[in-house]
């Protein structure tokens, strides 16, 4: 039996993994869950799954969840304390860390720092602070298992290969709803459009990073971190049908693929019983099915954001946290309908040209780039905003 504690637990990854606990009870158990706001399905989450603690984000919603718990005796904590506290929780074998985005940094970092076993879909904590993090991997001799579904299935090629041996890793991308949408088209994207993702079901900020193709690019930087590679042996491939997960290219030429339908219940299963793989309720590839996958080259002109990544983790030091931040609060922006889809990138860029990459050596450095950075991206939003209106 496994004892997990969750952060993120009413989110996509996050409502996914307790899917997953469901279907092997024998084998996984509940021991904490962080939310934010949504108290009534974290309300319905401690009635199944019965946590010895769980957190929100605020001091009123800690109470407003006691309300609705009277006769349940589970621990109720709140806000960033909290938080850390689900993170640290003595009890958890394994902290599956699912919080999107920057706000997930400071729990990850934390439960890090446990020495417990680390199932991780927060792609943002190695982006933002990827050589803090690798550093308190290695000197807790912790292991890390990525979630992400793409980073999974390199996990798993990569489990049995000789380094050496590695020519590169191909992340590839579904490419999004406007993968064959015209450049002069994208000003009149609507939220709605942006939202509708063609294979997968995710968060609103994910979906719109895939629709950007910024989510590949940090999908990038995350397995440039996690695998130790050159920025050189990690490339990209537009695959329409996402069956393909990742490749990796060997020496020889031989190219060695991972496959599977698109459910993430998958990934995070193997990321929860790993060593062990254990038998999915998900439907499997029916080969005769895949009559035709199409590989493509991803259009860095129509796609700038993705070029924006590399050229990020190129600079490195703090522009990856510079790169990450203006971007959520593009995102954050376009999502209210302050921006048209198209300045998304224009508003990363101009950030990013204001940062003279530097190095950190600390959370605190790297949470205080992240406010400089969201102050500049405010400021171009709103003038971006103004000219609009």
């Amino acid at each position: 039996m496994k004892n997990i504690s969750i952060l993120g637990s009413t989110g996509s990854i996050g409502t996914s993994t307790l899917e997953v606990i469901e279907q092997h009870p024998d084998k996984f158990k509940v021991v904490a869950l962080a939310a934010g706001k949504n108290i009534a399905l974290l309300a319905r989450q401690i009635e199944k799954f019965q946590p010895l603690i769980v957190s929100v984000a605020t001091q009123q919603l800690a109470q407003q969840l006691k309300n609705k718990l009277t006769k349940n005796k589970t621990k109720i904590v709140y806000g960033e304390h909290g938080l850390i506290e689900i993170a640290t929780c003595p009890e958890a074998d394994m902290i599956v860390c699912a919080i999107v985005g920057s706000a997930g940094l400071l729990s990850a970092y934390h439960a890090i720092k446990t020495a417990k076993q680390i199932a991780l879909a927060n792609k943002e904590t190695l982006v933002m602070a990827g050589s803090l993090i690798m550093d308190e991997l290695k000197k807790r001799n912790v292991q890390l298992i990525p979630i992400d579904s793409e980073h999974n299935a390199v996990f798993q090629i990569l489990k049995r290969k000789n380094r050496s041996e590695i020519k590169q890793v191909i992340l590839t991308a579904s490419g999004g709803p406007f993968l064959n949408l015209p450049k002069e088209e994208m000003s009149f994207v609507t939220v709605e459009q942006a939202l509708n993702h063609p294979n997968w079901n995710m968060g609103r900020k994910i979906s719109i990073d895939s629709a950007t193709l910024m989510n590949k690019g940090l999908e990038i930087i995350e397995a440039y971190w996690l695998f130790n590679l050159e920025i050189e042996q990690i490339s990209t491939i537009v695959h329409p049908q996402s069956i393909v997960h990742s490749l990796v290219e060997l020496i020889d030429g031989s190219l060695i693929a991972h496959m599977g339908i698109t459910d993430m219940k998958i990934p995070i299963q193997y990321a929860l019983s790993y060593p062990e793989r254990l038998p999915s309720p998900s439907r499997y590839i029916d080969l005769p099915e895949l009559a035709h996958l199409e590989f493509l080259p991803p259009d860095l002109k129509r796609f700038p954001c993705l070029g924006l990544c590399i050229q990020a983790l190129r600079q490195g030091k703090s522009m990856p946290a510079v790169l990450n931040a203006s971007n959520e609060v593009a995102v954050e922006n376009f999502l209210q309908g302050k921006i048209s889809f198209d300045k998304i990138p224009i508003i990363i860029k101009e950030t990013m040209q204001k940062h003279t990459p530097i190095d950190f050596k600390s959370i605190e450095e790297i949470q205080h780039i992240d406010r400089w950075a969201r102050s500049q991206s405010d400021k171009i939003a709103k003038k971006l905003f103004e000219r609009r209106n």
